[in-house]
């Protein structure tokens, strides 16, 4: 029996959800609209407020993606009401990161700054402070778009265990290492 997947959604005010005959889900709020084909296997109500998500077979792969999709529905819903947040932090003697338009221009200690464009659903500023620092704060009523680019602009430079430098999510704990032991 999947507990996520039967699980009811409730849909806050201003939300629209509508499921088309080839289970597409669109659901549309003030900060946007999202889409998401379901499968075929499930069937998607809505009654009273309160989006259901319900199986017709007991087998394996529709148990798992009952809990899935159900999961993706309610990240629709909580984006197009709420919408996501994402902080990186920019943790090394050097590294800045500058915002032009849609384009983020990150010094990480390379030879050359780094180009990273962001699409146009993400909105990002950069807040600079005298001793700390430098973070980038995005937010965008996607939260599958706002992960992906979040873990690419990481991936362009790791933590590291040593010093700890790099870029890392605000919060995070970094799993840090003994460096060599000194000579005799």
């Amino acid at each position: 029996m999947s507990r996520i997947g039967n699980a009811i959604i409730k849909l806050p005010e201003g939300v629209e959800v509508n499921v088309a005959a080839d289970n597409v889900v669109t659901v549309k709020g003030k900060l946007g609209k999202l889409q998401q084909k379901v499968h075929p296997a499930l069937k998607v109500e809505i009654a009273d407020g309160e989006l259901t998500v319900s199986r017709n077979s007991e087998e394996k792969e529709v148990k798992a993606q009952h809990g899935l999709n159900r999961a993706l529905l309610a990240n629709m819903v909580k984006g197009v009401s709420e919408g996501y947040t994402v902080e990186q932090e920019f943790v090394g003697v050097g590294y800045r990161a500058d915002l032009k338009g849609q384009q983020l221009e990150l010094s990480l200690g390379y030879s050359h700054n780094v180009i990273f464009e962001l699409p146009q659903e993400i909105k990002a500023e950069t807040v600079t402070e005298r001793g700390k620092a430098p973070l980038l704060k995005m937010t965008c009523h996607d939260k599958q778009l706002i992960g992906q680019v979040a873990a690419k602009i990481r991936s362009l430079r790791k933590p590291e265990p040593y010093k700890g430098k790099g870029i890392r999510f605000k919060g995070e704990q970094i799993r840090r290492k003994a460096g060599k032991a000194a000579g005799k």
